[in-house]
């Protein structure tokens, strides 16, 4: 259960005692096995044996949404569930829901303590920590369902210790972080595949046919049952924003769904799809509608209060909005939402160096009136606000670098006054937004 794959990770974040903690403790290092944190779990017990049903989410973007979709569902139909997603935007513990609350920043420093006096001096990193505590939270507290996402690929990422979970769930597969996953669609869809278990159902979103055709061997091979996007049920929006979904066994007209975009339709799909598939007692339309609506994910074409202290800054420029976009398959189906914007958005973007930065700007330059780069805060990895103007303006852009996302900000409004201003291109600057707009 290994295969080894190095490369500095830069979690640092001085405000979140919990991050620091655990960068200082453990390596900085993306080593992605299973054998480490199998090793530190037999030590605890072997809670990931005694967990309430798992549904496992992997794919290359959507992945918290279905889950926040299902945690919403699930939760109308007054069950309790656990989560466990990533990245957080704010503060660690976001990661980490217990029975629908996040988890208590004292229980959660109590747990590392505990992994951390089981683990001695033996190598760990710092997912495979986190992942222990959380493991142990949830063997401890009864819930109905643990949603789980994927962390970093699948068949080597730490959540992959679940060995059968109720059901494994692959939303859409695009290219990102090729220096772990592999230079292909093929195979980071086979990395994404390895998650599927023996005679365990997958539920599939949206995929290109090569992403298809790998993770339909994966499933054969594993005599896993497939409830297929575009085969075996769809999703279509509806012009008043709503969606009609269909299968075999429903044919629904739902609300719009509380997170906005034509991509959220397809992931509240992949959701109902899944209860549908595991045939929950008590699902139904009703409950699907409730859960679309009350869907709650931070930072997924987000607009800020009126009021607050981001709109504030950016006055008299339009409305504020916050995306976590942050490779090409993403700001595609960002850009699919703001072209339908009346007016185009003023882009203030901050974006990683390891991304395909050229390719997302690409992308959104037919989109935005301009672009205001700042740096990506929280990361080494960031280009230099001047170097991403240089992007920008390559790929037709009006662009200017600025030292801050609050001067940028307060810059908007005189390059663009009444336009809507989109902060977007790394999930660092969006939690950097929401962080600076919270007051935290």
């Amino acid at each position: 259960m290994t295969r080894s794959s190095l490369a500095t990770l830069d979690p640092v974040e001085p405000f979140d005692p919990i991050v620091d903690r655990l960068s200082r403790l453990h390596p900085k290092v993306i080593d992605l096995t299973l054998d480490r944190l199998l090793r530190l779990l037999d030590r605890l017990g072997n809670p990931q044996e005694s967990l309430p049903p798992v549904i496992h989410v992997a794919g290359t973007n959507g992945k918290g949404s279905t889950v926040a979709f299902l945690r919403g569902m699930l939760e109308a139909m007054g069950l309790r569930c656990h989560a466990l997603t990533s990245p957080h935007l704010i503060h660690f513990r976001e990661r980490i829901r217990v029975a629908g609350e996040l988890i208590e920043e004292p229980v959660l420093v109590a747990l590392l303590e505990e992994c951390e006096r089981a683990n001695g001096e033996a190598p760990i990193t710092f997912f495979e920590m986190a992942m222990a505590a959380a493991t142990l939270a949830f063997a401890r507290t009864p819930a109905d369902f643990l949603l789980l996402e994927v962390g970093l690929g699948g068949r080597y990422d730490a959540t992959n210790v679940i060995r059968q979970p109720v059901a494994s769930v692959i939303t859409p597969v695009g290219m990102d972080h090729r220096e772990f996953l592999g230079d292909t669609i093929a195979k980071i869809a086979g990395e994404k595949a390895g998650i599927i278990k023996q005679g365990r159902p997958v539920i599939v979103g949206p995929q290109t046919g090569e992403a298809m055709a790998v993770i339909e061997a994966e499933a054969a091979a594993h005599n896993a049952p497939m409830a297929v996007a575009g085969r075996d049920w769809t999703a279509d929006r509806l012009a008043n924003g709503g969606f009609r979904y269909n299968s075999r066994q429903a044919d629904w007209t739902l609300p719009p769904p509380s997170l906005p975009g034509m991509h959220q339709v397809w992931n509240a799909g992949t959701a109902i799809a899944v209860l549908e598939t595991l045939e929950v007692p008590g699902f139904r339309r009703d409950i699907a509608a409730a859960g679309v609506v009350q869907a709650e994910w931070p930072a997924r074409l987000q607009r800020l209060p009126a009021g607050g202290v981001l709109a504030a800054m950016a006055a008299p420029a339009g409305p504020v909005w916050v995306d976590g976009a942050h490779n090409a398959p993403a700001v595609e189906a960002l850009t699919a939402e703001i072209r339908t914007w009346p007016v185009k958005p003023v882009l203030v973007t901050g974006m990683l160096r390891n991304k395909d930065y050229p390719a997302m700007l690409g992308i959104l330059a037919p989109h935005v009136c301009q672009m205001l780069a700042v740096p990506v805060p929280r990361s080494s990895a960031g280009l230099a606000p001047e170097e991403l103007a240089a992007a920008a303006e390559t790929a037709g852009m009006t662009a200017a670098s600025f030292a801050s996302l609050p001067e940028a900000l307060k810059a908007a409004a005189g390059r663009a006054p009444g336009a809507p201003v989109l902060i977007a291109g790394s999930l660092y600057l969006a939690g950097e937004a929401l962080r600076l707009d919270a007051g935290a």
